[in-house]
């Protein structure tokens, strides 16, 4: 079956590690966005995202598509080869995959495609089991009216992808937009949805600035507001 796999890849640095002298610190994190800007080639997108000081258990993540699923572990394994990943922690790390979704029309699944937006949104979302006894006609009205409502949300760009048997969710909800706080409102809004009614879980909510990788990375020893300074 064609398609994409995306995978959401969270890093944490050891706060002993701003305690190695500079240099060491530098060399560790060119070696690690190195293999960033290399394997940015190979794949439909690897993207960087910060996320220091926003939330205590994350400093940046990676969003990665793919066709092939063996491309994230060759990356994994490429990554963990760096010295910086002895001092990295992965507190989250998801797995999805695209495919056509059965409230629209679209018989093929969507091509993932970045739009470029200052900020991404991402999130693992479950269903509680009474939604899928639904009759397949009040599915498709929640779903309809949950459609509408982010249509109106014109800043707003939406990648669902599905991770049902290939990890614990069963969706990866990633959502592009110009400001984290017209997600707020869309959030806000949908909350009284049909839909929103057969929501499980949607937490851990990670809130991401996208910026090159070594800007994320001067993030974890200051780097990047010494030099600005």
């Amino acid at each position: 079956m064609s398609g994409q796999y995306v995978g959401y890849s969270f890093y944490r640095a050891d706060p002993a590690w701003r305690r190695l002298p500079v240099e060491e610190r530098a060399a560790g994190k060119d070696a690690f966005a190195e293999v960033v800007d290399d394997w940015t080639t190979r794949m439909d997108s690897l993207r960087a995202y910060t996320c220091t000081g926003v939330r205590p258990d994350c400093d940046f993540f990676l969003w990665k598509i793919t066709q092939r699923y063996e491309e994230l572990g060759e990356l994994g394994a490429a990554l963990n080869g760096t010295p910086l990943a002895g001092w990295l922690e992965t507190p989250y790390s998801y797995l999805a995959t695209t495919k056509a979704s059965e409230y629209t029309k679209a018989r093929r699944p969507r091509k993932i495609v970045p739009k470029g937006s200052p900020y991404l949104v991402v999130y693992p979302f479950v269903k509680v089991r009474p939604w899928y006894a639904l009759a397949e006609g009040d599915r498709q009205r929640a779903m309809d009216e949950h459609m509408r409502i982010g249509a109106e949300f014109a800043t707003i760009h939406n990648h669902t992808t599905y991770s049902f048997g290939i990890d614990d969710q069963e969706f990866m909800t990633a959502f592009e937009c110009d400001e984290p706080a017209d997600f707020m409102h869309l959030m806000l809004t949908l909350r009284e949805t049909e839909a929103s009614r057969y929501t499980e879980r949607d937490t851990p909510i990670f809130v991401g600035q996208h910026v090159d990788v070594r800007v994320a990375l001067d993030a974890l020893d200051g780097a990047s507001a010494r030099i600005e300074a």
